[in-house]
């Protein structure tokens, strides 16, 4: 089904994930160029001040070119889906199923949509940090590189995790619409009790995540403050260095907190598939 939506709306998505590119390319070389305009200020030179205001400029214009872009692209993709969905389905006795997918189909176009760019960000930011990092200093590079093995496999065994939880809890869902419908008391509330110990759950993985990974970042926040400190005391070194120096391993941290969530959305997308392809067969 997904491969049927791709291709139907190539044209939309490839528009879309080129100015997505683009827009991402802008806020990575971003920090480049102001350290540039830096160093050019301190010497009395502007043009690097220029390049910087032009980068910028253009990072807006694709910004704004591409946010009015994604609604017309994700709507029309949301619409089709949910219309092939209840297209020529006149038995209301699945009902229940019907009201599930059609919830799935937003939770897909959403991943396309939000989750989907949020990941080529961190991408960006992982790999083109490490690429900038190696420009200022590859002793900091290697820094960055080293902690991402720890990084993987946590998230690794996170995802599994909460791919479980995520299936019972969408297990519990799908029964919704058939619960309300008993008008049973004890029925509604002993499902919502169901579905929010399933939440609690998924809360609690992902806070202990969130710890995780906001230490993996200190260590490399510290450990490349301290690099560089000695560094500075060993040669002279340009400020917009530093500048760089500092943006991008901000830039990489920001970088490691994503991957986890990528690991988690990118599971929970097969489970959305799944569901969706089943919704077709059932509700014939």
């Amino acid at each position: 089904m997904f491969t049927t939506i791709f291709i139907t709306h190539k044209f939309r998505l490839l528009v879309t994930y080129c100015l997505v590119g683009l827009e991402m390319l802008g806020s990575l070389t971003r920090p480049f160029f102001f350290a540039l305009a830096a160093d050019g200020l301190i010497v009395g030179d502007n043009s690097g001040l220029l390049k910087l205001v032009l980068v910028h400029f253009g990072y807006i214009v694709v910004g704004v070119v591409r946010h009015r872009y994604d609604t017309r692209t994700y709507t029309a993709i949301y619409t089709s889906v949910v219309t092939n969905i209840f297209k020529n389905k006149t038995d209301t006795s699945n009902l229940s199923k019907l009201s599930a997918h059609s919830t799935l189909a937003r939770e897909f176009t959403d991943f396309l949509e939000y989750d989907l760019v949020y990941v080529l960000e961190a991408a960006f930011n992982l790999i083109g940090s490490l690429f900038f990092l190696f420009h200022y200093d590859k002793k900091v590079a290697a820094i960055c590189i080293t902690i991402l093995l720890p990084v993987f496999l946590v998230s690794y065994f996170y995802g599994k995790k909460v791919n479980i939880l995520t299936k019972q809890r969408n297990d519990e869902l799908e029964k919704q619409v058939d619960v309300i419908g008993t008008q049973n008391i004890k029925l509604i509330k002993h499902h919502y009790k169901k579905l929010r110990f399933w939440q609690i759950k998924i809360s609690d993985k992902e806070a202990i995540n969130f710890g995780t990974m906001e230490l993996f970042g200190l260590i490399v926040i510290a450990a490349s403050l301290y690099v560089t400190s000695w560094f500075t005391h060993t040669v002279e070194i340009a400020a917009g260095t530093l500048i760089g120096i500092y943006f991008y391993v901000q830039k990489f941290t920001s970088g490691l907190d994503t991957i986890p969530y990528t690991v988690q959305r990118l599971s929970n997308l097969k489970d959305i598939s799944t569901r969706m392809q089943l919704s077709e067969e059932e509700v014939e």
